[in-house]
């Protein structure tokens, strides 16, 4: 879904800053207001930020509002050696304006149309794309009388290190059509069904195998190595290539 020349997606624009949470101790979310307001689940933007000598530095960052949202929110992880995310972190106040652009991507997206069920992998920030994808999966359920199935596996080192987790677990107990499986690599699982150890293809197929449904969509997001690890132990639980999609990260901002 690539937008015309001369759509908001090749131009520069202005976001205020409106809000800022503390979402994990190296995660927080920033709420802009903007005139990207119109984007599809699972796009991002980029952000440039100008130095006084003309320097210039621009970073990605996936759009973790739903589309109908009134306020565009990245998530931004605080790398200790980036250029942008530390700005973020330590400087960026509410009030201040940033430079953005897009919404940008069509290969990691997700509409309502595209039915499911829907299986969604996520390691540390990389659940921001897929919770655009959670988020607009959960307005649809009450918008329409088709039910999805929406399997989430998010993995991160400990409880603590995962972002919305509060919002995922409620969702969970709300809506049976929602799995979520917190997947927590150096701390024990604190409930039934989470798991405690790297993902991988055993797991995979055990979790695919108790959930009980053929994915037709499967969203993988994260680091290289998480993506490939992830992807791989997918295909090898039996998920056809065809149906997985990745976004990976480098590990520098």
């Amino acid at each position: 879904m690539s937008a015309p020349a001369g759509s908001p997606s090749t131009h520069w624009h202005e976001g205020r800053i409106e809000r800022i949470e503390q979402v994990t101790p190296r995660m927080r979310s920033f709420f802009f207001s903007s005139s990207i307001t119109a984007h599809v689940a699972g796009q991002h933007v980029d952000v440039r930020l100008t130095a006084e000598d003309g320097y210039a530095a621009q970073r990605s960052y996936s759009i973790a509002s739903a589309p109908a949202s009134a306020q565009l929110e990245l998530l931004i992880e605080k790398l200790d050696d980036g250029e942008v995310s530390p700005f973020f972190h330590e400087v960026a106040q509410v009030g201040d304006t940033i430079e953005l652009r897009g919404p940008i991507g069509g290969h990691f997206i997700w509409r309502v149309q595209d039915g499911g069920p829907l299986v969604l992998v996520a390691g540390g920030s990389g659940i921001a794309p897929l919770m655009a994808l959670v988020r607009h999966w959960h307005a649809s359920e009450s918008q329409t009388s088709v039910r999805v199935p929406l399997l989430l596996a998010y993995s991160a080192r400990t409880w603590a290190d995962l972002a919305y987790v509060d919002e995922l677990t409620m969702l969970q107990a709300a809506l049976p059509t929602f799995t979520f499986i917190a997947v927590t690599t150096r701390e024990p699982a604190r409930r039934k069904g989470d798991l405690d150890r790297r993902i991988d293809a055993a797991r995979l197929a055990a979790v695919l195998a108790q959930w009980g449904h053929a994915a037709r969509h499967v969203y993988v997001c994260g680091s290289n190595r998480f993506v490939e690890a992830a992807t791989n132990g997918l295909l090898d639980a039996g998920v056809p290539a065809g149906a997985v999609r990745t976004e990976r990260y480098g590990g520098a901002d």
